[in-house]
C-alpha cells in the first residue's frame, strides 16, 4: 500500500491490558507508511498512557511517528445501545468525556462521530486531531445510487460537508465508495463535495 503512494490509517482499535497494548503500538509505529493508528479509549487511562509511552519511545524521529488516536463511542451505537452495555448518559456526552481522557493520557486525537466534533474541539483544543467516521454523502452524489442517503449500520452520521464545517480534521469514508456500482465515480463525487465544503482562499 505504501508503495502505491498513500499514507495509512492503521485502524486496528487496540483494546487490551496496558502491557499488551504497549507492545502492539510499539510494533505498529514502525510499520512503513503508517500515519495514524488507534486504541479504544474504553481501555482506560493507564492503557492509553502505555500506548502513548510506546509511541514516544519509538526510534523514529518525532515528526515521523504516527499520530495516536483514541476511539470514543462507535458510530453504530446510540444512547439505547450504550445503556444495554451498562454505559449511562448520552453517546455524545460520553464521547466528549472520553476525548478529554485521551488528551490527558497524551494521545494526539480521537475518532468520534460528526455529532461530537464541535463539543470535542471546545473541550480539547484546536490542535487535538478529530477523525470522523460515519460520513455519508449527500443523496444522489454517489454514482448509481439515488434517493435517500443510505446510512448502512451507522446510528450517528453526517455528510462530508457537515463534518468538515463542524471542524473534522480527517474523514473516514468506506462503503459509500466500496459498495457503489462505480467506486471511482463515487469517490470523485465525494471529493467534489469535500472540495466545495473547504474554505476558499
Amino acid at each position: 500500500m505504501r508503495q502505491l503512494g498513500p499514507e495509512i490509517f492503521l485502524d486496528l482499535k487496540f483494546h487490551d491490558i496496558p502491557n499488551t497494548v504497549a507492545g502492539a503500538v510499539s510494533s505498529a509505529v514502525g510499520l512503513p507508511g503508517v500515519r495514524l493508528l488507534d486504541v479504544h479509549t474504553l481501555g482506560g487511562l493507564e492503557m492509553m498512557r502505555a500506548a502513548a509511552k510506546a509511541r514516544d519511545e519509538s526510534a523514529l524521529p518525532k515528526a515521523q511517528r504516527p499520530k495516536l488516536l483514541g476511539i470514543t463511542i462507535l458510530t453504530s451505537m446510540d444512547n439505547s445501545s450504550l445503556r444495554r452495555v451498562g454505559i449511562s448518559g448520552t453517546a455524545s456526552g460520553r464521547a466528549v468525556k472520553l476525548a478529554q481522557l485521551a488528551r490527558q493520557a497524551g494521545l494526539d486525537g480521537v475518532v468520534a462521530s460528526p455529532h461530537e466534533v464541535r463539543a470535542i474541539r471546545r473541550a480539547c483544543g484546536k490542535d487535538f486531531l478529530i477523525v470522523v467516521p460515519g460520513v455519508r454523502p449527500e443523496a444522489g452524489k454517489r454514482s448509481g445510487i439515488s434517493g435517500k442517503r443510505k446510512k448502512d449500520d451507522q446510528a450517528r452520521f453526517a455528510t462530508p460537508t457537515d463534518a468538515i464545517r463542524a471542524g473534522a480534521d480527517y474523514l473516514v469514508i468506506g462503503r459509500p465508495i466500496t459498495a457503489a456500482p462505480d467506486p471511482e465515480a463515487a469517490a470523485r463525487a465525494i471529493l467534489e463535495e469535500i472540495a466545495s465544503a473547504l474554505p476558499q482562499d
